[in-house]
């Protein structure tokens, strides 16, 4: 084990034990807007950052998905938890998914929101120096957030979302992370894996869309489920959070694998 901890916050003291994994754009605060209204009865929530994030802001890594992983997988340990649930978040979905390969005997159901696939998502052209310049550009960061909300939100919103992204994150860290939820295609570790998995995608992201989720999540994974939610964009958090809190906690109920847990 190394000496490195998540630095994590946790919320609750249920049985079913679920970590939450934040996005390209932001720490543990990603969660904020879905705090208030969580079942801390049924369930324990541990809110991590990820290395060059938050807490962990100044912290060394490779920042790809598979050392997240192994972090997620320490930090059970530290916790003394056997089996786990995980929410990922876009980036914190891949994350997710690569928990499948690492330690699927550990999982008892994974969620992605907004989930980056398996398969990475390939950034052509313009596309693609828009994304690679958000690590120093703060418009390309609000044209990002922008475009997968579908152009709907605030100008507030957006300003304010672009400065926490700029607070909690390091530049040379976010950079490194793009390469590794972007680039990196693990399908072929993960395909077919029986863990019970969740979708839920915003219908107004025109990037991470539930037809996205539908050709990958939905037929990669045997005992995956999709919800779409159609007030919602990319920051489901955000833009719906009791919409996604209802969805994401039906399906972690219906887990009837956990220590006397009711299905």
């Amino acid at each position: 084990m190394t000496s490195f901890v998540l630095p994590h916050e946790v919320h609750g003291d249920g049985a079913h034990q679920v970590f939450a994994v934040h996005g390209w754009f932001a720490d543990r605060t990603a969660y904020a807007a879905v705090l208030p209204d969580l079942d801390r009865t049924a369930f324990t929530y541990v809110l991590v950052d990820l290395r060059g994030y938050g807490g962990a802001r100044d912290a060394v890594g490779s920042y790809t998905t598979t050392e997240a992983a192994v972090d997620l997988v320490e930090l059970a340990d530290r916790l003394g938890w056997e089996r786990f649930s995980v929410i990922g978040h876009s980036m914190g979905g891949a994350v997710a998914q690569r928990l499948l390969s690492v330690a699927p005997h550990r999982l008892r159901r994974i969620v992605g929101v907004s989930p980056v696939p398996a398969s990475g998502l390939p950034l052509p052209g313009e596309q693609g120096v828009l994304f690679t310049d958000a690590a120093h550009k703060p418009e390309n960061r609000r044209a990002i957030i922008d475009f997968t909300t579908g152009g709907r939100r605030p100008a507030a919103w957006l300003d304010r979302m672009v400065d926490r992204s700029l607070e909690c994150s390091d530049a040379k860290a976010f950079r490194a992370w793009l390469d590794s939820w972007a680039g990196d295609d693990f399908r072929a570790d993960v395909e077919g894996c029986e863990v019970p998995a969740l979708a839920v995608a915003g219908e107004l992201d025109p990037a991470l869309s539930p037809a996205l989720m539908r050709q990958t999540w939905m037929s990669w994974y045997p005992r995956a489920e999709l919800v779409g939610l159609p007030g919602a964009g990319h920051y489901a958090m955000d833009e719906t959070p009791l919409e996604l809190i209802r969805a994401v906690e039906d399906f972690l109920r219906a887990d009837a694998a956990g220590e006397g847990e009711p299905a």
